[in-house]
C-alpha cells in the first residue's frame, strides 16, 4: 500500500495537502489522523500542526497498467499504452516497435498477457473487472481473418459435403466462427472437445 504523511494547521488542510501532491480524489484514499492540531499556550506556545496519513486506494487499472510497464522495463522493450473504455470493458491497446514477440502465434502470448492483466487488476477490484489487451488493433484483424476463415471452409464443407475441424480456438475465436455462421442456410457449427484443445466443426446442416 502506497502511504504519504503530511500536516496541515487543520486536519482538512492536510488531507488537501496530501490530496495535490498525489494528484487523486478523497474517495481514493484511506485517511488516519496521526494528531491533532493545538493552539497551544497562549495561541502560539507549543501548538502543534495536524498530522494525517494518507493511504492509496489501489485502482485496478492504474495497477493493471503498471504491471504492464514493469514487465516490459524488466523485458527492456519500449511499448506505449493506449487506455479507452467500452461497453465490454477496458481496452488497453499497445504499441510499439516489438510487438510481435507479445502477440505471439495467433495471439497466443497476447491471451495469456490478457489473463494475467486480468488477474491483476481484479485483485484491487470491488466486482468483476474486464480488461481487454490489444496489441495496434490485432484482434481486429484476427477477427476478419477468422470470419473469413469461415466462410471460405463453409463453401467447402457445401462443395464436399464432408464437415472440417477447424485447430483448436479460445472461447472468444470459436465465437466468433459460430456467429458469423450462424445463420447460414445450409452450415451447421458446434465445438467439440475439451479446453485447451477444444475445436469448432462446421457441417452440412
Amino acid at each position: 500500500m502506497k502511504k504519504i504523511v503530511v500536516t496541515g494547521k487543520t486536519i482538512e488542510l492536510a488531507v488537501q495537502s496530501g490530496l495535490a501532491q498525489w494528484q487523486v480524489s478523497e474517495d481514493r484514499v484511506h485517511i488516519h489522523i496521526l494528531e491533532q492540531p493545538s493552539k497551544g499556550l497562549f495561541g502560539f506556545i507549543g501548538s502543534r500542526v495536524a498530522k494525517v496519513e494518507l493511504e492509496l486506494i489501489p485502482d485496478p487499472l492504474e495497477e493493471a497498467t503498471a504491471f504492464l510497464q514493469d514487465m516490459f522495463e524488466a523485458m527492456q522493450i519500449s511499448i506505449t499504452i493506449d487506455t479507452h473504455k467500452d461497453r465490454e470493458g477496458y481496452i488497453l491497446n499497445m504499441s510499439g516497435s516489438e510487438l510481435g514477440i507479445l502477440i505471439g502465434k495467433r495471439g497466443q502470448t497476447l491471451d495469456a498477457l490478457q489473463y494475467l492483466v486480468n488477474i491483476v487488476g481484479n485483485r484491487y477490484a470491488n466486482s468483476h473487472f474486464r480488461i481487454i489487451l490489444d496489441a495496434e488493433n490485432f484482434r481486429d484483424r484476427r477477427k476478419k481473418t477468422l470470419e473469413e476463415l469461415a466462410l471460405r471452409l463453409a463453401n467447402r464443407v457445401i462443395k464436399s459435403k464432408k464437415e472440417v475441424i477447424l485447430e483448436p480456438m479460445n472461447s472468444q475465436e470459436r465465437k466468433i466462427i459460430h456467429a458469423e455462421l450462424q445463420g447460414h442456410p445450409v452450415i451447421k457449427t458446434y465445438s467439440k472437445g475439451e479446453e485447451p484443445n477444444r475445436r469448432v466443426v462446421i457441417a452440412v446442416k
